[in-house]
C-alpha cells in the first residue's frame, strides 16, 4: 500500500512538473486579442502587443473601436500560468491564466472599479457593424484637412481635422472639445461619432469646424492621465491661436462648442481670452463637481432600477469619499485611507453584491486611484461659476431633458445664474425635450440606452445650433 501511494504521488507531482514546464515554454510575445462586455451596453475589441527583452516583459494596448492605438502600459508581469498588465495611463489592470494549451488568456480587466471578464485569444476579432445612419460619408461637398498645432506651454502636439466649406471670402469656426475620458477628434464612444456629425452638418451650414484628438490620445502627443481640466484649456485656447494664422477664418468669429466636461472647459477659454467670440454649452456643467457626481449617481441608480437603500448607501459612501478628499491635500496619505474606505463599505455589502465585485483589494485600489486622480481631485472642486461669472461673449446653452449624467434643471439654472451675475445679457438656455446626455432621442436617459440608439446626434439640436450661430455672427 505504500508503495502504491508513493507511485502515486511520484506520478501526480511529475505531471504537475509537467505541466508547469509546459507553460513556462509558452512564449507569450506578439499579439493577444480579446473583447471587453461592458454589460450589454457596449462591446469593445482590446490588443495587447507583448514583447520580451532579455527576460523582461513590456507591452501596449491598443483600442481600435475608439480608434487609440499603441498605449503604453506600466508593469507586465509575467510567472506562468499568469500573467498581470498594469495600465495606470487607463487607471486599468488586466490579470489572467493561460488556458488551453497556452493557445488562450482567461482573465479579469479592472478599471475605475468596474470588473470584466476578458478572455484573450491569438486571433483577429473583427470590429462589430453598427447602423449609424447620420454617420456621414465621403465624398463631402467641403474641404477637409488634416492638421498640427502646438500648445507650446505644455510643449505638445495637438492633431486634429479642420473642415471649411468651399466658398469665398472668410467664415466663421468652431472648435469642438470633448467630454471627460480620453476622447479622439469624433468624440467616438459606443459606435457612436458626435463630433464627426456636429462637424458634418455645421460645415454645410457654411461654418468651418476644428475637432481634435485629445492630448495622448490618437496623434497627439503629451500625457492623458497627469492632466486636468485646466490643462485641456490650455489645449483649446492652442487651437484658437492656430486658427488664428489661416488666411481662410474670421479671426473675430472664432468660437468653441464643448461636450459635457468640454461644456466646462469652454468658459474657462471664454473668461481668460477675448478672442473666443462666442461659446455653445453642450450639457455643461452649471454646479461644482462633487453635486454634478452626487446627483448623476442618484438618477443613474433609480434608471438601473436599485431600492432605495442600496441608493443612499452610494450616496452616503460618494459623501465620505469627498470628505476624505477636501481634508487630505497630501495624494499619497489620501489613496491608502480612500483604499480603506472602500473595503470597509465592501466588506459590509450582502454577499451577492460582493461576489460581483469580485476581488475586494483590486477593486478598492481601482476606485482610490480614480478618485486620487489629479483630474478628478481638480473636477470635484471646481465651481464653473467663477469662470461663467467672467464670460462676456455670447453662450448658447443647450441640455436634453433626459440627460441623467449631467442633470438641466440644476446645471441650466446655475449656468443662467452665473451669466446673469457677471452682466452677460447674450445668452439662450434651452431644455430639449425627450434627450439624453449624447442629445440623443431616447425613453429612458440611461446609459444603457447609448449604445443601442441608432441616432448620433439630435437634427433639432445640429439645427440650433448652426441657426444660433449664424444669428451670433451675422451673415
Amino acid at each position: 500500500m505504500k508503495t502504491t501511494l508513493a507511485k502515486a504521488t511520484l506520478s501526480t507531482l511529475c505531471m504537475m512538473l509537467s505541466t508547469a514546464f509546459s507553460f513556462a515554454q509558452v512564449d507569450i510575445t506578439g499579439d493577444w486579442n480579446g473583447m471587453l462586455d461592458f454589460q450589454g451596453i457596449m462591446k469593445m475589441r482590446i490588443i495587447f502587443h507583448i514583447q520580451e527583452k532579455d527576460g523582461a516583459y513590456t507591452a501596449t494596448l491598443d483600442s481600435p473601436d475608439q480608434n487609440a492605438y499603441g498605449i503604453p502600459t506600466g508593469s507586465v508581469v509575467y510567472g506562468f500560468p499568469e500573467l498581470e498588465i498594469d495600465m495606470p495611463d487607463l487607471r486599468a489592470h488586466f490579470k489572467g491564466t493561460l488556458v488551453h494549451d497556452g493557445t488562450g488568456i482567461s482573465g479579469t480587466f479592472t478599471q475605475a472599479g468596474q470588473a470584466l471578464l476578458l478572455e484573450l485569444g491569438r486571433k483577429a476579432i473583427e470590429k462589430e457593424v453598427l447602423n449609424r445612419p447620420q454617420e456621414p460619408k465621403p465624398p463631402f461637398p467641403y474641404n477637409e484637412e488634416e492638421v498640427t498645432f502646438e500648445n507650446k506651454a505644455a510643449g505638445i502636439t495637438l492633431a486634429g481635422t479642420l473642415t471649411l466649406p468651399k466658398k469665398e471670402g472668410k467664415c466663421p469656426v468652431v472648435i469642438l472639445v470633448s467630454g471627460s475620458g480620453p476622447q479622439d477628434r469624433n468624440e467616438e464612444l459606443l459606435g457612436h461619432k458626435p463630433f464627426l456629425v456636429i462637424a458634418d452638418h455645421l460645415t454645410r451650414q457654411g461654418i468651418g469646424v476644428l475637432r481634435y484628438d485629445d492630448r495622448g490620445v490618437g496623434k497627439s502627443t503629451g500625457k492623458f492621465s497627469t492632466a486636468t481640466s485646466k490643462d485641456f484649456a490650455s489645449d483649446a485656447l492652442a487651437a484658437v491661436d492656430y486658427l488664428r494664422t489661416r488666411k481662410e477664418i474670421d479671426k473675430k468669429q472664432i468660437g468653441i462648442a464643448g461636450h459635457s466636461e468640454g461644456g466646462l472647459i469652454a468658459p474657462m477659454c471664454a473668461a481668460q481670452s477675448k478672442k473666443v467670440a462666442f461659446i455653445i454649452l453642450l450639457a455643461g456643467p452649471g454646479v461644482d463637481g462633487e453635486e454634478v457626481v452626487l446627483t448623476q449617481t442618484e438618477l443613474i441608480d433609480r434608471a438601473e432600477g436599485y431600492s432605495d437603500a442600496k441608493i443612499q448607501s452610494d450616496l452616503e459612501m460618494n459623501r465620505k469619499a469627498f470628505q476624505l478628499m477636501r481634508s487630505e491635500p497630501d495624494t499619497a496619505k489620501l489613496r491608502p485611507q480612500l483604499v480603506a474606505l472602500f473595503e470597509e463599505a465592501i466588506k459590509a455589502m450582502p454577499e451577492e453584491e460582493r461576489k460581483e465585485i469580485g476581488d475586494i483589494s483590486a477593486y478598492a485600489n481601482q476606485q482610490a486611484s480614480q478618485l486620487a486622480s489629479p483630474w478628478f481631485l481638480y473636477f470635484l472642486q471646481y465651481d464653473p461659476k467663477t469662470a461663467l461669472e467672467k464670460v462676456k461673449c455670447p453662450v448658447l446653452a443647450l441640455n436634453g431633458e433626459k440627460d441623467l449624467q449631467v442633470e438641466p434643471k440644476i446645471n441650466l439654472a446655475g449656468i443662467e445664474e452665473a451669466l446673469k451675475k457677471g452682466g452677460n445679457k447674450h445668452y439662450q438656455i434651452e431644455e430639449l425635450p425627450g434627450l439624453n446626455h449624447l442629445f440623443q432621442e431616447c425613453t429612458t436617459g440611461s446609459p444603457t440606452e447609448y449604445a443601442r440608439i441608432e441616432q448620433t446626434f439630435s437634427p433639432q439640436a445640429l439645427k440650433l445650433m448652426s441657426d444660433w450661430i449664424w444669428k451670433t455672427v451675422g451673415k
